[in-house]
């Protein structure tokens, strides 16, 4: 038995020494122990092999049976000590300071200047509200939930079409059939559990919108139709919130942030009206490039970011538009009109 043993040690310290996982070494000494107890059942008696090995299988079934007790004996002991301990909460607590994971997480954000603990405590304790989960709402909540805002809700009555999936990077091939907010609340949660997310599976109408809104510090407009957009800022400007509208077509996108504080322009103020429906096909009328909802969703989520922070200068009072075909950007000037039937004064002048 003695040989027997040293060609174990020999195996295991091979491994050691060439950095051989531990469950394959445990896998090779398996192996020795079942080539002598075949040796010892199929060579006949008095064969030099079996001599060499102990003579006889007896004192290795026994052996093999203690060593099996002792395995089954640590991993009931395991187990036992694991149904001991207190059940750890799947969900971290959102509220209060930062932990040891959280700083980690957002130790690039914290390192600028323009952040800094301040800025991501802001974000933190910040609510937004993204209308829509499609082409711009997927990258605008990964981009907030990554960045550690507090809450997010999201709005939304579709569910996942296989025809989303070439743009809308939110949701997955297995949610297909799933409401788009469960989906992207899913994939939030799943990149950072330090964030609360409230899915509202509805399609915002004018009888909660006011509400709802109110409840939320800045709002991101990724919407498809002219009738809610217009609907999202009259109740902005109603409670006073920011908005961060985006639009996206083909090849092109844009994006502004309207401050809904009655000295800068609203979203109606700069479309008076909604456009013929031929002159602004949706995006499965006109097509739209997969990238180009991951720009300008992605400027939404940053312009919302710095505004919750105070850093930079957002785009309040002006329309950034970007032109994937050509690689051009331009910004242009928005003014408030004073006749705005959302945000202009009775008297015609502006506040």
């Amino acid at each position: 038995m003695f040989f027997v043993f040293l060609i174990a040690a020999v195996l295991w310290g091979m491994g050691v020494l060439l950095k051989t996982p531990r469950s394959a070494r445990y896998a090779m000494l398996g192996l020795l122990y079942g080539a002598v107890l075949l040796a010892h059942l199929v060579l006949p008696d008095g064969n030099a092999l079996r001599l060499a090995t102990g003579g006889s299988a007896a004192p290795w079934l026994l052996f093999g049976g203690g060593l099996a007790l002792v395995v089954l004996y640590r991993i009931g002991l395991a187990r036992l000590r694991s149904m001991a301990k207190p059940a750890e909460t799947t969900q971290p607590a959102q509220n209060g300071p930062f932990s040891d994971t959280e700083l980690s997480r957002y130790a690039r954000h914290i390192v600028l200047h323009e952040v800094g603990g301040l800025g991501q405590k802001r974000l933190k304790d910040a609510k937004v509200l993204v209308i829509g989960a499609g082409g711009l709402g997927s990258p605008a909540l990964m981009y907030l939930a990554a960045a550690g805002v507090g809450t997010i809700g999201v709005v939304d009555d579709d569910v996942v079409d296989n025809s989303n999936l070439q743009r809308q990077v939110i949701h997955k091939d297995a949610n297909i059939g799933m409401p788009k907010v469960h989906s992207a609340a899913q994939a939030m949660r799943a990149q950072n559990p330090f964030v609360t997310v409230r899915p509202y599976q509805r399609r915002l109408g004018p009888e909660d919108a006011e509400a709802l809104i109110a409840d939320y510090d800045i709002v991101l407009d990724g919407c498809d139709n002219f009738d809610t957009r217009y609907l999202v800022n009259a109740a902005c400007v109603a409670q006073g919130k920011p908005l961060a509208s985006g639009a996206i077509t083909q090849w092109e996108g844009q994006v502004s942030l309207f401050q809904s504080d009655g000295a800068h322009p609203c979203y109606h103020c700069v479309f008076p009206s909604a456009p013929a429906a031929h002159l602004a096909p949706n995006c499965a009328e006109a097509g739209v490039i997969g990238p180009l909802p991951g720009i300008i969703g992605t400027m939404m989520a940053l312009e919302a970011i710095k505004h919750i922070t105070g850093a930079g200068v957002t785009l309040s009072g002006e329309m950034l538009i970007y032109d994937g075909l050509y690689g051009e950007t331009r910004k242009i000037s928005l003014k408030k009109r004073p006749d705005c039937p959302t945000c202009g004064t009775p008297g015609g002048e502006n506040v």
